[in-house]
């Protein structure tokens, strides 16, 4: 597989720090066990899928707003 650059990756994710976050995220959530969403090689490392999964805009961020009540 070839790899992934930031240049591509910031075309979806408009901030290295939001990129950051949603691939530790996602590679927390493949470590448990979730269905990952591309096809990959069973050897890569989650935090390659997660960041393979964004580039292929199959994982997104959901900004919700907390009370403080």
């Amino acid at each position: 597989m070839e790899d992934v650059k930031r240049e591509d990756l910031l075309k979806k994710i408009d901030s290295l720090f939001k990129l950051t976050n949603i691939a530790s995220l996602r590679a927390k959530e493949l470590n448990t066990g979730v269905k990952k969403l591309v096809d990959v090689s069973p050897f890569e490392k989650v935090t390659t899928t997660a960041v393979r999964e964004i580039l292929a805009g199959k994982v997104k961020m959901k900004i919700s707003k907390k009370s403080n009540e």
